[in-house]
């Protein structure tokens, strides 16, 4: 028991990840991140603008949490501004401006304004291990947005102001599909750098209204901040690690020592547990006979009072029942009042005491009353009206 009494202060208690992580608070690991950027539209004509009228600017807001070091959920609003060409002769077109951009293509523009939701995944946690204040880290996402779009009313010479539902409530709202690869770059715990590699597929009517809906490729690039609220990182279920034992030849030798002790030890107690079970019982002590009878008295009073004179009753109707004799002796404190008193108070109670059982038909010849100057009880002052008292026993 003694090496292992000292193994057991040795143990150590550490994080384990591979017992998985904990569940953090509903407040922890939330973040909010915002991202500025530009994307390319990839419609059907847009091969017909040059390429830097086809970048437009795109932005978001949102507000997010991780659940566990793997999986998170973010969501927001977003702003895309989205260019490129159409032909010259739709006359119809969301987003026209008249202006011939070369070969017969008009320019376009128009602006989304809409919501997002995306569901991320930790590439790097789930290949490289769960890490707190890793530099990198890789999130895919995936998700989907809602857009409301804006573009210049359609006028023939000139461009229109700026509107909601331009082409009089048609295709005035689209949907998109969206995936992409957040690089994330750590400044401080709550802090990160963010570079955003976006694709989205967006459901539009870019090139006029004959054309039908059509789904347009759009990626982009984005860079922006993001900012972790409370506690960011995550905790493994703690386990007990025991110290490594070297075996030693000294080692053995010592655990060989105290296995021989112990078993010497086992078998003394053995022998003494033996030698118990053949000792022969020691012979118990006489105890005392009890008295049949005790009755109390008030202090400084000799006379047999209230529910005691019942007891002196009762004892009349055994001793009438009985040939035997009896010892009355009467008793006194020694707390109270002094040795005269206590003295005449033991002869008065015994005395009285008799005198009753005489009355109830008991002859005086079997009565032999006494006094005693010890103590009845010895059980201290605070008990001391225990010692007021006549006892009645049986003559031997």
């Amino acid at each position: 028991m003694a090496p292992a009494a000292v193994n057991a202060q040795e143990v150590t208690y550490v994080e384990d990840p591979a017992q998985g992580y904990l569940f953090n608070r509903m407040q922890d690991n939330w973040f909010v991140e915002a991202e500025g950027g530009a994307g390319v539209m990839m419609s059907k004509y847009d091969k017909h603008a040059k390429f830097g009228d086809r970048i437009g600017l795109k932005g978001n807001l949102a507000v997010g949490k991780w659940f566990s070091p793997l999986w998170g959920a973010r969501f927001g609003g977003e702003f895309e501004q989205l260019k490129g060409a159409t032909p010259a002769y739709f006359e119809s077109v969301l987003g026209y401006r008249n202006e011939i951009a070369k070969d017969g293509f008009h320019k376009q523009q128009f602006n989304n304004i809409g919501a997002f939701g995306d569901l991320m995944f930790n590439l790097t946690n789930w290949v490289m291990g769960y890490k707190p204040g890793r530099f990198y880290n890789a999130v895919l996402y995936g998700g989907m947005g809602i857009h409301w779009v804006y573009s210049r009313e359609l006028q023939n010479d000139d461009k229109g102001d700026w509107k909601y539902s331009a082409n009089e409530g048609k295709e005035s709202r689209n949907f998109s599909f969206r995936a992409g690869l957040l690089n994330t770059f750590r400044v401080s715990n709550h802090v990160n750098i963010l570079l955003d590699l976006r694709f989205d597929e967006m459901q539009e009517h870019v090139d006029g209204w004959n054309a039908g809906k059509s789904w347009n490729e759009i990626p982009s690039v984005l860079v922006g901040l993001s900012y972790k609220f409370n506690k960011t990182e995550w905790n493994a279920p703690v386990v007990p690690v025991c110290p490594e034992i070297k075996y030693t030849d000294a080692y053995v030798d010592d655990l060989r020592a105290k296995l021989e002790a112990a078993n010497q030890n086992i078998a003394n107690l053995k022998q003494q547990l033996d030698e118990c079970r053949n000792r022969k019982a020691p012979e118990p002590a006489p105890v005392a006979e009890a008295p049949l009878a005790t009755v109390y008295f008030p202090i400084n009073v000799s006379k047999v009072v209230g529910v005691q004179q019942k007891v002196v009753d009762a004892v009349g109707e055994v001793m009438k029942n009985e040939s035997n004799n009896y010892v009355l002796t009467g008793w006194a404190d020694n707390y109270t009042g002094n040795k005269t008193i206590n003295t005449r108070l033991r002869k008065e109670r015994v005395a009285s005491v008799k005198k009753m059982l005489v009355k109830k038909g008991i002859d005086a010849g079997r009565l032999d009353a006494q006094i005693n100057d010890g103590e009845l009880t010895n059980y201290g002052a605070k008990a001391a009206s225990l010692d007021r008292a006549v006892t009645i026993n049986r003559a031997k």
